[in-house]
């Protein structure tokens, strides 16, 4: 009853619009950590290499594992945050932002790829400058170790024109310039992630990591790059009952109606990732109209007001919780106090995934 409906053409055009507006000979990463935002990973590797993807990115190793043992893509995938303690698989490329795991993958005794992650201003992860001569020689001189090249991330490239972005690429330059001195070749370099792609040719560089955007989400609000979401969370209607003046509904009685009017139960709650918080604020889609959710968000359920119910809502009909025929994930977002990136990866619990679309569109 409670499924996220999943456009695989949507994902298909999203890709495929993104990699036609690189720069040249930039490659595009699709970031699918987090089971692909939401929208099934095991689903969608195969929609993106299809569409034009030249790699994949998860964030840990395990979610690498399951991506290389689905069988479903050829494509080269890289994980970015793990442990030296961890054991390491061949065939998985690394990110290696410490001496700890620089260390660690020169020891592993087969062939191994990684990519350099640096610090340049978002004090996450990432080399420090003083540490990287010793980095350099390192992996350098490891015997089977392949650098790929540098990565990085940026804190602001949500706000375009933010001069941090500018100070980080600028760090990012050096740490390249610096890697090759030491004898790096370091070919694909990459630090851009939706939002610059998007709006920062510039800092394309060989490759861009590109998550949200391959999903049809805008990084940016206000912008817009013809992008689709993919994902749409829907239940259904299990009940219509009558609610008198002055009569409440829900825990606590929060909402008393002003008009005898109706309200509808819709099976979705707290447990399947609807914020509680969200009450009052939500306007779920029934019809193609919207209706605004009344009273507490339960575990399981939430009800909506339908006024004199003037468009026949019924029991069973469709309730769009975002996405096509109510708001979207973005608007949600919105008046949560969150981001649609958050948003997408909410639904859990009961819901169910359903594929649809011509993945070759």
């Amino acid at each position: 009853m409670l499924e996220t409906v999943i456009d695989t053409s949507a994902v298909a055009r999203n890709v495929a619009a993104i990699k036609a507006s690189l720069s040249p000979g930039t490659q595009l990463m699709c970031v699918v950590k987090a089971d692909a935002y939401g929208h099934g990973v095991r689903e969608l590797v195969p929609v993106m290499e299809a569409a034009g993807a030249d790699a994949l990115g998860v964030a840990t190793l395990a979610e690498a594992r399951a991506v290389k043992e689905s069988g479903r893509t050829s494509l080269p995938v890289l994980a970015w945050i793990w442990s030296p303690e961890e054991e390491l698989t061949p065939g998985i490329d690394l990110a290696v932002s410490s001496l700890a795991q620089a260390k660690a993958v020169s020891r592993t005794g087969f062939p191994i790829r990684v990519y350099i992650k640096v610090e340049t201003g978002m004090h996450r992860a990432g080399l420090d400058r003083e540490e990287w001569p010793e980095v350099f020689g390192l992996l350098r001189d490891a015997p089977n170790v392949a650098v790929l090249g540098i990565m990085s991330h940026l804190a602001c490239a949500d706000e375009p024109g933010n001069p941090h972005n500018d100070v980080q690429a600028r760090e990012f330059a050096a740490a390249v310039e610096s890697a090759r001195a030491a004898g790096l070749n370091c070919a694909i370099n990459h630090l851009a992630n939706t939002a610059a792609t998007l709006t920062r040719p510039d800092l394309h560089f060989q490759m861009v990591r590109v998550g949200l955007g391959c999903y049809g989400l805008e990084p940016i609000e206000g912008l817009e790059h013809g992008l689709e979401p993919a994902m749409t969370w829907r239940s259904r209607v299990v009940a219509v009952k009558p609610l008198k003046a002055g009569e409440g509904t829900s825990y606590g009685l929060t909402h008393c109606a002003a008009a005898d009017g109706f309200v509808a139960n819709v099976p979705v709650g707290y447990a399947d990732g609807l914020p509680r918080g969200v009450q009052g604020a939500l306007k779920v889609g029934i019809g193609g109209k919207l209706y605004e959710q009344v009273g507490r968000v339960c575990m399981d359920q939430i009800v909506v007001d339908l006024g004199t119910n003037p468009h026949a809502v019924r029991a069973f009909d469709t309730a769009v919780i975002f996405g096509k025929g109510g708001m979207s994930a973005t608007e949600l977002a919105n008046v949560s106090g969150t981001i649609n990136y958050e948003i997408v990866c909410r639904p859990t619990g009961r819901t169910q995934r359903k594929y649809i679309g011509d993945s070759r569109a």
